[in-house]
């Protein structure tokens, strides 16, 4: 399923800003969808689509931290906050996480929120693939890309925080 007009999001400008080559990809969003059932939709596997979770650290003022792990995955918090560092973290409640990321839940992209200087943490799986796709930053917007140049452009580090 196509959504009707493409378009360009911000996420996709920093690509082409920093000249890495992505496919776009464009579905209906009727009710919100899961990240495996994106996957199903886009006709991709369901492990190399990455959904973005905003996590936040127990410790206060702390910045919050992005997980993107695999759509048929869950977070395990205690493997993140081990990762990163931290005592404990939560997962951002679903109103929360898009006030902080000015995001809808659904097109939470860590290319989006690069500015924010936010930690950003990727499942070790990603590396097992040449390409992934995650959130373009619009709910029925993803991005197929590179997962080397993507890891560096995020300066994202990769441990295992899949439960």
């Amino acid at each position: 399923m196509a959504a009707s007009k493409p378009i360009k999001t911000l996420a996709m400008r920093v690509l082409e800003g920093r000249g890495i080559v992505y496919e776009p990809v464009y579905y209906e969003v009727v009710d919100h969808l899961s990240a495996g059932e994106v996957a199903a939709v886009i006709g991709f596997p369901a492990e190399q689509t990455f959904k973005t979770l905003v996590v936040l650290p127990e410790r206060p003022h702390a910045r919050p931290i992005l997980a993107l792990l695999p759509g048929d995955s869950q977070l395990d918090l205690k493997k993140l906050a081990t990762a990163s560092g931290e005592k404990k973290v939560q997962m951002a409640p679903q109103r929360e996480a898009e006030r902080l990321t000015g995001l809808e839940k659904g097109g939470i992209s860590p290319l989006a929120l690069m500015d924010k200087g936010w930690p950003v943490y990727v499942d070790e799986t990603a590396i097992l693939f040449d390409r992934i796709e995650i959130s373009a930053g619009k709910v029925g917007v993803g991005v197929i890309v590179p997962v080397e140049p993507l890891l560096a452009l995020l300066a994202a580090k990769l441990a295992d925080i899949a439960g």
